[in-house]
């Protein structure tokens, strides 16, 4: 899933290449993902580009006489990019991985896809970013809340860190990815309870999400969209790593499996050297 530091980079290459120019029609291939009837998509026509921006893991793209097509993409969504279309044919609905295509005035414009079969990729076309309910229920910035507001925000929730730290409610814009990066640097089991988290390991996890989110955007921003994916696999030290060492302490990386998904810390680093028990309903080492 595209987390804040990908979200961001996408937002900043759209700027580079629409702002100033003209939506010539936008193209619904998956009527699903389109969330929003009034206004209709017809109406973008003939608007200009104004800006791009990010709420969270929102991409909302900011156009003149105050519309944004606001754009979640989910687990398996993902924005492309085009110079030009091989077509200047509609697109037919219900046919390949497109769900929504933006033609531009001067034959750029950008595709939003979505691969497999859950289908939860969301657009949004508002007079606010406020009226999509994803946006509206969302916590402070995890980029930019000073240490104050990180500490609030995660007492507030009492829970295992790591689903307390990817609820956008608590904080925005971290996702499954960069937490299992963030508690590794900041040292914290994933099951560490937020009650139970001491004012200093409260600085320290302040200070790997900054850290951990700051240099993924500096990594990420300026890179083309096609390349963000990769981009981020090479910047992960235990998400997605299982079996391979630790590149801070060599101890293997090991998993934890739910039933839709999985978390990967380091034990060495993370837990006193034991490994936590991957069943959701044993006893687990905190």
């Amino acid at each position: 899933m595209p987390e804040l530091p990908e979200v961001e980079a996408l937002a900043g290459y759209l700027r580079e290449r629409t702002v100033g120019r003209r939506v010539d029609r936008v193209e619904v291939t998956a009527i699903n993902a389109l969330k929003t009837y009034d206004p209709d998509p017809s109406s973008v026509a003939g608007r200009a580009v104004v800006d791009a921006r990010r709420h969270g893991k929102f991409l909302d793209v900011v156009l003149d006489g105050g519309l944004h097509l606001v754009v979640h993409l989910a687990r398996a969504g993902w924005l492309h990019y085009r110079e030009a279309f091989p077509s200047a044919a509609p697109l037919r609905p219900g046919k390949g991985p497109v769900a929504l295509r933006v033609r531009l005035d001067d034959g750029s414009g950008f595709d939003l896809t979505e691969a497999g079969t859950q289908k939860k990729l969301a657009v949004y076309l508002v007079s606010d970013p406020a009226q999509v309910p994803g946006v509206a229920k969302l916590g402070p910035d995890a980029l930019t809340a000073d240490l104050a507001t990180f500490t609030e925000r995660l007492r507030s929730r009492r829970g295992q860190v790591k689903g307390v730290l990817t609820d956008q409610q608590v904080l925005a814009g971290v996702g499954n990815a960069y937490s299992d990066e963030i508690l590794h640097a900041a040292r914290l089991s994933p099951f560490a309870l937020t009650d139970r988290l001491t004012d200093a390991q409260l600085v320290a996890l302040h200070e790997a999400t900054r850290q951990v989110l700051g240099d993924a955007v500096t990594r990420s921003v300026g890179q083309r969209a096609a390349e963000l994916k990769g981009e981020k696999r090479a910047g992960l030290k235990v998400h997605a790593r299982t079996g391979l060492p630790c590149p801070v302490c060599g101890d293997t990386v090991r998993e934890v499996s739910f039933a839709d998904s999985s978390l990967q810390y380091c034990p060495g680093c993370q837990t006193g050297g034991k490994p936590l028990a991957d069943r959701r309903l044993s006893r687990l080492v905190r």
